[in-house]
């Protein structure tokens, strides 16, 4: 008698195995001085957090991830035949997909933005995120638990509701969206990196959000940049070369003379 694993139980473990399974790549990769954006000595010196602190952290998350999506599924009434119904068209599906992608950064920029411009939230809330002024993988869900909860958590959920996509299908868009969130705090530039090819929301732009200067800019997040091209706050940023190896990623002339 085989044991079925439901639809519902993938959606909320494979994103968490996913996330680890990439991180690791990418800490492995981070070996390799010439793709990086930071040097592994700014890493380890100018992080204000260590890292079994910051594993710590992100289990925690993801401890309070997984019951919510469980009581999401529960509560919506999602089941094996609901998914088996809508294994819809793959018209229907990229639909979905992309609805989904645009709830989930049009939830994320509006919050992370005010989490900035509210000194109360900043101080006590999104500053642990910022902990990590050289980002790597494994940090990217490093938030106060509050900021998980609001942001990541309510976040997947109204992408998950507002799509309408099943269980089935959010396992592939949150594992998806997990790897994308894992890429943009990499701290590398990889050659041929799907990601950078298709998004202008990368690992460089998200590492400018987390210099001292970059901090009122490049809010978006994990897919597009459109909210900070539309309200004011992109900042553009070239790719130079570091004498040691690697890259940094510079604002552009106009920032640099403001």
């Amino acid at each position: 008698m085989g044991f079925a694993i439901s639809d519902e139980l993938l959606g909320t473990v494979v994103p968490i195995v996913v996330y680890w399974i990439y991180s690791g790549i990418y800490v492995c990769l981070g070996s390799f001085e010439n793709y990086r954006l930071h040097s592994k000595a700014d890493e380890d010196e100018k992080n204000l957090v260590s890292k079994q602190t910051v594993v710590k952290g992100v289990l925690l998350q993801q401890s309070v991830q997984a019951v919510v999506a469980i009581l999401l599924f529960t509560l919506s009434g999602s089941d094996a035949g609901a998914s088996a119904q809508q294994s819809s068209s793959f018209i229907t599906l990229v639909r979905q997909f992309v609805t989904a992608m645009v709830v989930l950064d049009t939830w994320q920029y509006f919050l992370h933005r005010y989490m900035h411009e509210n000194k109360f939230l900043y101080r006590h809330v999104h500053s642990l995120h910022h902990r990590l002024v050289v980002p790597y993988a494994f940090g990217a869900l490093y938030n106060h638990p509050v900021e998980g909860l609001l942001g990541d958590t309510v976040g997947g959920a109204l992408s998950f509701l507002l799509s309408g996509m099943s269980p089935r299908t959010s396992i592939f868009f949150f594992s998806f969206a997990t790897i994308k969130t894992v890429d943009d705090h990499c701290g590398l530039m990889l050659p041929g990196n799907p990601f950078h090819i298709f998004f202008r929301n990368n690992s460089a732009y998200h590492d400018i959000h987390h210099q001292l200067y970059g901090t009122k800019y490049n809010f978006s997040q994990p897919f597009f940049v459109m909210w900070d091209r539309i309200l004011g706050t992109y900042m553009s940023y070239s790719l130079e070369k570091r004498a040691e190896g690697g890259f940094e990623a510079r604002p552009t002339k106009e920032f640099k003379d403001d």
